[in-house]
């Protein structure tokens, strides 16, 4: 009898099925985390970053954690191996980065943490590979066009998730999914320090309507 079984899903396999958008909450504050939280996961967003640059980014952790229990909760701008074991011990789930840190990337796979890390090249993201990344950020993203996403999509192993990050709206979502993107990192045209829950939700709802959109276009 085969063993070649389908393997289940892991969780970030699953949230990026139901949909492969990650909220970049930058600035947050744990006040605001638990009403934020609700926002996004009204409207389908289940991969949430808090951006290790926030305001008591941990705390805020913490509480989505709590507040969205069916989410994926992690941090961004993940540097070092330090800040691996501090969202680790916050009850963090996901390891975000702007860069490729072979360090960081082998402390989130040892923890048990799903890791994104930041790549801009063909060689970053071939070592990011290596190094047992789950998938790749595509980062910044104003620097790669689709044009350049379909060239990386072309020599990338094709279930590798491929996310660009920076400068990403509903507007251009589509040409980047036509070029192979797997999901986006959303950051400003989402979520900024102040905006309201409801105003949050209402552009949670755009971006899940444009991806709807872009994988059928």
């Amino acid at each position: 009898m085969s063993t070649a079984l389908t393997q289940p899903a892991t969780p970030l396999q699953a949230q990026l099925q139901r949909l492969p958008l990650v909220a970049i909450l930058r600035g947050l504050t744990p006040a605001e985390a638990p009403a934020i939280g609700q926002a996004l996961t009204k409207h389908g967003f289940g991969l949430i970053e808090v951006p290790l640059n926030s305001p008591q980014p941990l705390d805020s952790i913490a509480l989505l954690r709590a507040q969205c229990p069916q989410a994926l909760v992690g941090a961004g701008t993940v540097l070092s191996v330090q800040q691996v074991r501090d969202l680790h011990a916050a009850g963090g789930q996901l390891v975000v980065s702007p860069n490729f840190d072979p360090a960081v990337v082998a402390e989130a796979l040892r923890l048990g943490l799903a890791c994104l890390p930041g790549v801009a090249t063909p060689s970053e993201a071939f070592a990011a590979l290596a190094a047992g990344a789950h998938g790749l950020k595509l980062f910044p993203a104003e620097m790669l066009p689709p044009t350049v996403v379909k060239a990386l999509r072309a020599v990338l192993p094709k279930e590798i998730p491929v996310l660009p990050v920076g400068g990403i709206t509903p507007a251009n979502m589509a040409a980047y999914r036509a070029a192979g993107a797997s999901g986006f990192g959303i950051g400003s045209a989402l979520y900024a320090p102040g905006k309201s829950a409801q105003a949050v939700g209402d552009a949670a709802q755009a971006f899940a309507s444009a991806w709807a959109g872009s994988m059928t276009a």
